[in-house]
């Protein structure tokens, strides 16, 4: 990426939507909505669009790289990536292999965001334990990190067997796989990022975006005390464009709510106000509205806080595929040159 240039992506969960009779999709139907969806954001010259990972009922993707196939095979440019594989209860081995096989089938278009997932159902899933949360994401990173050099591995830990000048294949044809820590807030996760070489990108999806200046300025001084090169960081935030603010409000309010105080009541969180969702769009990191809206309080946090990606989480619990459909048109056709403009000089 040429010193400057933004990168503007989407991200989706594969949230099992409602039809426009309010009936909720299957799980099928929401895959092939997801690949229209990552159609149509290449179509309309999109950077980036990344799957999310989850093991419950009320997401449809379990498996975002074979989705991403999908996409891939019937796009051209747009990188195709996960958001995020939750590596903690996955095989380093077998999530390198999927995305470098991704990569060939793409052209050298996969990116891979790892972390440790917000969610934990896949720990029992896998048989994994989550007293074990901590050592499984390291180890895991520290065996991942590894493969990326395309060379023969060498790697000892405690969770598996260790290896010995062992080939992984298949190898990526050119340059490497782009690879990404996902951080929600721990410093150490930051500083880990930078101790790999890798790039950071940061979930920001409450509160003001610019309370996460610190974790940018560690991870500066972090590359600085190690002697090498920042590395690229982005921002991945939830948000929601129509044609007027009013709409945008309006239609993602129930889905927002809903999805929300589902998750709210297994974390023992209170039920979501209209009064904080309204306090969030104006001040914190939802990014709702009309493009113009939208692109207004986007470009002050991209310059802000210096960073080379932004990637809005558009899907948001039940809202229809065609409401979705929608918002990634005006998010490629207006925010995003809006935001450029304005970070350029040019509006």
């Amino acid at each position: 990426m040429a010193a400057g240039i933004i990168e503007f992506g989407l991200d989706t969960f594969g949230d099992v939507t409602h039809d426009e009779n309010g009936k909720p999709e299957s799980h099928a139907q929401v895959i092939r909505n997801v690949i229209e969806e990552g159609v149509l954001a290449d179509q309309l010259g999109i950077d980036f669009f990344g799957i999310g990972e989850h093991h419950r009922q009320d997401f449809a993707v379990s498996s975002p790289d074979t989705v991403l196939a999908a996409i891939a095979g019937r796009t051209s440019h747009i990188h195709l990536g996960s958001a995020v594989t939750v590596l903690s209860s996955d095989d380093p081995i077998r999530v390198f292999q999927r995305f470098s096989s991704l990569d060939a089938a793409s052209n050298g278009r996969a990116e891979v965001i790892l972390g440790r997932g917000s969610f934990t159902e896949s720990f029992p899933l896998f048989g994994f334990e989550l007293s074990q949360y901590e050592k499984l994401f390291e180890e895991k990173l520290d065996l991942f990190a590894a493969l990326l050099s395309n060379e023969p591995v060498n790697w000892k830990g405690t969770i598996r067997p260790p290896l010995s000048n062992q080939r992984v294949f298949p190898t990526i044809e050119k340059g490497h796989l782009k690879t990404w820590i996902g951080v929600g807030g721990s410093p150490a996760s930051v500083v880990r990022a930078a101790q790999y070489n890798l790039p950071l990108m940061l979930a920001i999806i409450g509160g003001s975006p610019y309370r996460f200046q610190p974790y940018i300025d560690l991870y500066h001084r972090a590359f600085a005390q190690l002697g090498g090169t920042v590395q690229p960081i982005g921002i991945h935030s939830p948000g929601y464009i129509a044609d007027t603010d009013d709409q945008a409000r309006e239609e993602l309010w129930p889905s927002y709510k809903a999805m929300r105080d589902r998750i709210g009541h297994e974390r023992g969180w209170p039920p979501m106000t209209r009064e904080e969702f309204e306090t969030e769009i104006e001040n914190g990191s939802l990014y709702v509205g009309s493009p113009e809206t939208v692109a207004a309080k986007l470009a002050p946090v991209i310059k802000t806080l210096g960073v080379s990606r932004f990637q809005l989480k558009y899907s948001a619990g039940t809202l229809s595929h065609r409401k979705l459909m929608r918002c990634i048109e005006l998010y490629g056709q207006k925010v995003i040159p809006a935001v450029r403009a304005e970070i350029s000089g040019n509006a």
